[in-house]
């Protein structure tokens, strides 16, 4: 399965990087490698992970990362990271809007 991280998911990542480097650059670098790392290992597991309660007729999953969660869907054999957001944000109003 390809595995193909949308623009949104970049721009998290972007945001997670720049929160990180205040305090260590080196850490900042690694830690975001590691993400990318395991959006890519989705091609593998791509239904190991639950569809969100309460919202599965979007068909988003959510794997955990740490203190992170990396939110995709399944188009046929597109794997696409919509986005990368910790854990502790409101990700139901990022990713369903007013759709609640």
């Amino acid at each position: 399965m390809n595995v193909i991280i949308l623009d949104s998911a970049y721009r998290d990542l972007a945001e997670i990087a720049d929160f990180i480097n205040i305090d260590s650059p080196k850490r900042a670098l690694s830690f975001v490698e590691k993400l990318l790392s395991r959006c890519e290992s989705l091609a593998d597991l791509s239904l190991a992970f639950p569809l969100i309660p309460r919202y599965e007729q979007y068909g988003i999953r959510r794997l955990p990362y740490r203190d992170y969660l990396i939110f995709y869907h399944i188009q046929g054999e597109c794997l696409e990271v919509l986005h990368i957001l910790h854990g502790a944000r409101d990700f139901e109003t990022l990713l369903f809007g007013n759709n609640l």
